[in-house]
């Protein structure tokens, strides 16, 4: 039984194939610990992750990669309704590939792409909606529902503050108050 045990460890780990280089990996979950950081709104903590994704990928003297990685912060800050025109992958739009360009492009509202079933991807298409004026009250309902399933303080919160001046605009107080009892909750 324990040769067995042994043997299955073995070709476990030679099923995987060569391990990617410490860079990758390091950079990977730098980046995944950034965005969740700054979804749930621990900015000085997402800030340290992602100085410490961009060193990983400074590494390798590709600018292609770091234009990557500013283009997930920038979606990020999409999703949680925090624009601006992306001014950190601009200065290395040079280096980015037609991939990064286009996605760009989708974050600005000036081209039309997919988002996958991935609750963020999701978030970041409503947010580019909402930036390009094209966004329905059930799309604002949409991003608040997937921003508080997922736990997201920092969208949820700017997306429920959406829906509250909306309603206020539209002289419903009685919804703008419960919103706004809601946000008093998350920020508590």
């Amino acid at each position: 039984m324990k040769r067995l045990a042994l043997l299955a460890l073995a070709l476990a780990g030679c099923a995987g194939g060569p391990l990617p280089p410490d860079w990758q990996t390091n950079a990977r979950q730098a980046l995944e610990s950034f965005k969740r950081n700054y979804l749930t709104g621990d900015t000085r903590a997402a800030e340290t992750e992602f100085v410490r994704a961009k060193s990983e990928l400074a590494s390798t003297g590709r600018g292609d990669l770091l234009a990557r990685a500013e283009l997930t912060r920038c979606a990020v800050r999409t999703a949680s309704l925090e624009f601006d025109d992306c001014p950190a992958f601009e200065a290395l739009r040079s280096e980015a590939r037609s991939e990064e360009t286009g996605y760009a492009e989708y974050l600005s509202g000036r081209a039309q792409r997919a988002a996958s079933d991935e609750a963020l991807s999701r978030l970041v298409g409503l947010g580019v909606q909402f930036k390009a004026g094209r966004i329905s009250p059930a799309g604002i309902a949409q991003a608040v529902e997937i921003a508080s399933a997922q736990g997201w303080r920092r969208p949820l919160l700017a997306w429920l503050g959406v829906q509250a001046k909306r309603a206020e605009d539209a002289g419903d107080s009685e919804t703008a108050a419960r919103i706004r009892r809601r946000i008093e909750l998350i920020s508590g």
